[in-house]
């Protein structure tokens, strides 16, 4: 795929390099209100970007700064379920390193699987499980972004969750971390499913957030991901999911999240 198009096309719209890249989950949405100075392009102008066509997920990218840092903020992420490859949903990932973006920032609404981890929590996540049955490196090896074989021993970068949990702990936001597991959806896990994840080690599960992950530590940049848990999974209880109650759920976590990746950006040296 060209990135140099979008890239080229991204720098002429937005000026200033961006520093922390941002991606905003089902829900999530409502932290691009606070960005100041915002440049807001949508993805069918961004050559390269294909759309996003899940309710609650706004199809922007959004250029500007947050608690005085320059950010790009994906308002609204693609997903392998829609249909679109591993190679398109992670897209934006190698356009943000090419635009020079140090920081990874992924949040998500996700299902819990630890009894312990109730719809509102945010879920610093120290790990993850790839169940959703395919690679985004799969393939030729894009060698301008990084080696063949990257090493995913610490994904989640060590530094910058002690930061995390240091930024909650000075806001009194609860956060607990955990290991998410990523399938392939869009339908949701059944209770076996949700007991096989649990017992192989996962904490949250969910449709998203992995291969961007896997795409953002092959281009090099530190990555940092938070699930918000919107629901117990059927480990807990007989009871439909349904993605409306998700994205009401994600609202019980929003003014906690947007606190605390404000105050990240300022921690973050």
């Amino acid at each position: 795929m060209n990135y140099k198009e979008a890239v080229q096309y991204l720098k002429e719209r937005c000026g200033a390099q961006p520093e922390f890249a941002i991606v905003l989950g089902s829900g999530l949405s409502s932290l691009a209100d606070l960005i100041e100075d915002k440049i807001v392009i949508p993805y069918d102008e961004i050559p390269g970007f294909v759309q996003s066509t899940v309710k609650g997920h706004k199809g922007n990218l959004i250029f500007g700064n947050l608690s005085g840092r320059r950010v790009v903020c994906q308002q609204g992420r693609f997903h392998y379920y829609e249909g679109w490859t591993l190679e398109e949903v992670t897209f934006p990932v190698r356009v943000f390193a090419k635009l020079g973006v140090k920081y990874y920032l992924a949040t998500n609404a996700a299902g819990s699987l630890n009894v312990k981890l109730q719809p509102g929590q945010i879920v610093l996540l120290e790990d993850h499980i790839n169940f959703i049955g395919e690679n985004p490196l799969h393939g030729p090896n894009k060698e301008e972004f990084g080696i063949r074989f990257p090493s995913l021993h610490e994904a989640y970068d060590i530094q910058l969750r002690e930061i995390v949990k240091k930024s909650a702990i000075a806001n009194d936001i609860p956060i607990e971390e955990g290991v998410y597991v990523a399938v392939a959806g869009p339908s949701f896990e059944t209770k076996a499913e949700c007991r096989m994840f649990a017992t192989l080690g996962a904490d949250v599960v969910g449709m998203s957030t992995v291969p961007g992950v896997i795409v953002a530590i092959h281009s090099g940049l530190k990555v940092i991901a938070m699930s918000v848990v919107t629901n117990m999974s059927n480990i807990f209880h007989s009871n439909a999911h349904t993605h409306e109650d998700v994205q009401k759920a994600a609202e019980l976590a929003k003014e906690n999240l947007e606190k605390l990746i404000s105050q990240i950006l300022i921690d973050i040296d």
